[in-house]
């Protein structure tokens, strides 16, 4: 999946170095130290510790640097300061690994559950759900609806992964206009490709999330400022009824067969362009990764909708816009 871009790196110098480098470059690559002005002091130590500049041995003059030299030394010490963090990161779980267990071993603080906890503030929402993330053990549900930021997704991503690789399963169910973004597109089919499982229902939904079905986080107010923790069984054990009639509700779609592709508003417009192709029913339903029962209701509700009387012609129609709302 992509990633983005880095930040960009500060300059090796700041502004006043760099004037005074080029001011030596113009002189012809020499100069003076007696010729170096007191407020230009600040500026040659800082040319001096880059290394743009050196002593020309004589302890009379400096002489300039060919910044490439520069960054090529400067890069070498970046990629072994890199590689010995790397080193230091691989190590970090394991020095961990006697309070990890401890943490394991002894029971979470029993929090009250005889009502919703308010998370209040975006930040302690997502914190609080970083952690419910980090401490599943079985498995999550994640019901969006909303809108997909390419953001939020990688950050998702790079959330789910390790709990993924540990054994836990991850259902999430999104409306069909995730199918009109390529960097969606993309993210679903790694997800599913590390073992996520992803569905599209094209009907209304509520926002929830269900970690080992003993936890649920659902909006409290409309701006999603607010959120509600709930720990009461009874009403966790309902969340999770409705995301399962969702669930069995819900498209498969095969998302490594839609990546490099076009991509379209909804499954309904997916299912009308490849039969404006020429393609059967089934084909239409094996390109997709959906059922065949799940493509018939599709075309039946297009057909009456758009009043064609064949396959083809609905694509067509469709396509074309020629139909009726």
């Amino acid at each position: 999946m992509d990633v983005a871009d880095p930040a960009p790196l500060p300059a090796p110098v700041d502004d006043r170095a760099r004037c005074l480098y080029l001011e030596i470059l113009e002189a012809g690559g020499r100069i003076a130290v007696d010729r170096i002005a007191d407020p230009q002091r600040p500026a040659l130590d800082e040319l001096l510790r880059a290394g743009l500049l050196i002593p020309d041995g004589l302890g009379g003059s400096y002489l300039a640097v060919d910044p490439r030299l520069v960054a090529e030394t400067l890069g070498t010490e970046m990629n072994t300061e890199a590689a010995r963090l790397l080193n230091r990161a691989e190590r970090l779980p394991g020095r961990l690994d006697p309070l990890i267990a401890a943490y394991e071993s002894h029971a979470r603080p029993i929090e009250p559950a005889s009502c919703d906890v308010q998370v209040i503030g975006r930040e302690q929402i997502r914190r609080r759900i970083a952690q419910l993330v980090a401490d599943c053990r079985e498995e999550a549900l994640t019901a969006q609806p909303g809108e997909l930021l390419p953001g939020v997704l990688e950050a998702s991503f790079h959330q789910e992964l390790p709990v993924l690789r540990r054994g836990c399963r991850i259902r999430t169910l999104y409306r069909p206009r995730l199918l009109a973004d390529p960097s969606a597109i993309r993210y679903a089919a790694a997800f599913t490709e590390a073992g996520g499982e992803i569905r599209l229902l094209d009907e209304p939904f509520q926002r929830a999330m269900v970690f080992d079905r003993c936890t649920a986080v659902v909006p409290a107010v409309e701006d999603h400022s607010r959120a509600a923790l709930i720990l009461d069984p009874a009403t966790v054990a309902t969340i999770v009824a409705g995301f399962e009639r969702d669930w069995a509700r819900a498209e498969r779609v095969r998302w490594d067969l839609l990546l490099g592709t076009a991509p379209t508003r909804t499954a309904a417009d997916q299912i009308a362009r490849l039969l404006a192709t020429g393609l059967t029913q089934r084909a239409v339903a094996t390109r997709l990764g959906l059922s065949e029962r799940t493509v018939a209701a599709h075309i039946a509700r297009l057909r009456e909708q758009y009043e064609a009387e064949t396959l083809f012609q609905l694509g067509w129609l469709m396509r074309e816009g020629g139909g009726r709302d």
